[in-house]
């Protein structure tokens, strides 16, 4: 069974990045499953540090992008949102090139917070960081 509560497919979400950071720096959602989200980004120039690896940020960005799209499609869009509150991320390995992959999958599904864990992996399949996002869902107002 399925976590989310909007039916939703990879063009629309990746639609959302348009004009975003994460389109910036090439990151695309390449997967959607019952209970995790997947998404990969290029290790290149937009990503890389001044010593040629991947720089932290740039991981952490995929992290927090993975699980926020996550948890927000946990949420019914016409009542609340999740926002971001914590996020730490240890970055294990160093990546020069290729491609990293990031899977977001919940730790934990609460009525007003929401905890993800994000793991990236190189194109070899080692993982090279791993994060835990933390979302506090906040009810919709109208705004006058």
């Amino acid at each position: 069974m399925s976590l989310w509560k909007q039916q939703i497919d990879l063009d629309a979400v990746n639609g959302w990045n348009k004009g975003t950071a994460a389109e910036a720096l090439g990151i695309r959602i390449t997967e959607l499953g019952a209970d995790y989200v997947r998404g990969a980004m290029p290790v290149d120039a937009r990503t890389r540090q001044p010593f040629g690896l991947l720089h932290g940020g740039a991981s952490v960005l995929l992290a927090e992008t993975l699980g926020s799209l996550a948890a927000n499609l946990c949420l019914d869009p016409a009542k609340e949102f999740a926002v971001g509150l914590d996020i730490n991320a240890n970055h294990l390995r160093a990546v020069q090139s290729g491609e990293v992959t990031g899977t977001a999958a919940p730790l934990h599904i609460g009525r007003t917070t929401q905890v993800w864990e994000i793991r990236i992996v190189t194109d070899a399949g080692e993982l090279n960081c791993i994060a835990r996002l933390t979302m506090a869902i906040v009810p919709r107002r109208d705004r006058a």
